[in-house]
């Protein structure tokens, strides 16, 4: 759902300096947007709650400018450590950059406020970031690898606004959710576009309905898999002032004109405090075999994840990105409900996750962002640490407007026709009257 501008503020981390600065450690930030933002009394702290350095106040940062914050001596920052910005009061998280190791200049993100962090080619404290080559960063924004051509994929006015995460069931059936109300849609083929199923009492959707039948999901991200279909919700919207992140899990074979949740998990005690319209946006899931063959680390443990130490969670973990800070939370979800396991922590290179899709094919995770970043999507995969990395990322394709894409979901490899597989997007905002867009991805990387 669109947040207002006070959901999504445009102040971002932008230059963090770890080790040998001047004066000392420092955190730079930078306004994306268009008006100036007052700053007074934000906090920054590291990844312990009892460090923190408060901005002074009368403080405002100009559009388009950069504000560097010496946090010695309040705090120094470590080798391996976090820089986390938070609006007055210290509770709301607006961004976050998590890293293992010092930069031997600075981590930077390219470009400047919205793209990945990098190892920068030279500190610029208080200045737009040295992004160029050599730094070690991941390759600079590339060409969409599919067709430029982008087609309408549902009727006029069908979904309205709202229409959120997407997931492919198989290259025949789509599943869709809408945020307000909360719904479920079972999407088939309809000639070139999608349509909900006419058969099963999906016509219409679903309605969505927290375990026991009460209140009204704001329903962001689905993902299908072997153990069952996943919404993320981000809050209740008969209270949508209060943020309420959870996944839940609905059963899409009942023939019931609305679901009720066969099991939850609250991730609020795990999550940083976001606004309520920030929270969980995109859902993928991952299953063990692939993890365990490719190393993934259990950051719990500090070890090759195992499924064992997790008995109960199903064949696979589950991928939670969340929109406020553009960090991908990895949990093992007990499947009798309620319990959960988070085993790690994925930096995007997106200021705000919108989208989480796995490609089997190419063993990819995909983060989406949506017009915040231009349209851009980025590929994450295990790196010879065991972790989640930027590798590449793409623009938009240039068929496409910079539309409010919440959803994002590519066919399986079974629908690869002369090369290319369809490709899925939803815009929120309904623009020119439809929630649906297709393009094509390269079934080969």
């Amino acid at each position: 759902m669109p947040a207002s501008a006070q959901d999504q503020p445009t102040v971002r981390i932008n230059e963090v300096e770890s080790n040998d600065g001047s004066p000392g450690d420092w955190i730079e930030l930078v306004n994306t947007g268009t008006a100036a933002v007052d700053v007074s009394g934000w906090v920054v702290k590291d990844n312990d709650n009892s460090h923190s350095y408060k901005i002074s106040s009368g403080r405002s940062l100009a559009a388009g400018a950069f504000l560097a914050l010496d946090v010695d001596p309040s705090f120094g920052l470590g080798s391996s450590d976090s820089a986390r910005l938070f609006q007055a009061g210290g509770s709301t998280l607006v961004d976050s950059y998590t890293w293992t190791d010092h930069a031997t200049t600075t981590y930077g993100r390219c470009a400047d406020g919205t793209g990945a962090f990098i190892t920068t080619t030279a500190s610029t404290k208080g200045a737009a970031n040295a992004c160029g080559g050599g730094g070690g960063e991941p390759p600079a924004d590339t060409t969409w690898p599919g067709g430029a051509a982008i087609t309408i994929a549902d009727g006029s006015n069908v979904f309205g606004t709202n229409l959120s995460g997407l997931s492919f069931e198989n290259a025949g059936v789509l599943w869709a959710v809408r945020n307000g109300p909360g719904k479920l849609y079972r999407l088939v083929p309809n000639g070139t576009t999608w349509r909900p199923d006419p058969a099963g009492g999906w016509a219409s959707g679903k309605a969505l309905h927290y375990a026991g039948g009460s209140g009204d999901p704001d329903a962001e991200g689905v993902v299908v898999t072997p153990d069952g279909l996943f919404v993320a919700t981000e809050r209740d919207n008969g209270n949508d002032s209060t943020s309420m992140p959870k996944i839940l899990r609905f059963d899409a074979s009942s023939t019931a004109s609305s679901l009720n949740a066969t099991a939850e998990w609250n991730l609020t005690s795990d999550l940083p405090s976001v606004a309520a319209n920030a929270g969980p946006e995109g859902i993928s899931w991952i299953p063990d075999t692939f993890l365990t063959a490719h190393g993934f680390r259990d950051e719990r443990t500090g070890a090759a994840y195992n499924p064992a130490t997790y008995p109960g969670h199903g064949s696979g973990l589950f991928f939670a990105g969340v929109e406020a800070n553009g960090t991908v939370y990895v949990y093992a979800l007990n499947q009798s409900g309620g319990g959960y396991t988070r085993i790690a922590t994925i930096t995007s290179g997106f200021p705000g996750v919108m989208d989480l899709e796995f490609e089997p094919a190419t063993g990819h995770l995909w983060a989406v962002c949506d017009d915040t970043c231009q349209g851009r999507t980025s590929t994450l995969d295990i790196n010879a640490q065991g972790k989640f990395a930027v590798t590449r990322t793409y623009d938009r394709p240039s068929g496409m407007a910079d539309y409010n894409n919440e959803g994002f979901a590519i066919a399986p490899q079974t629908a690869c026709t002369a090369g290319h597989k369809p490709v899925i997007w939803s815009d929120d905002t309904n623009d020119g009257g439809h929630a649906l867009r297709a393009g094509t991805l390269n079934c080969t990387p």
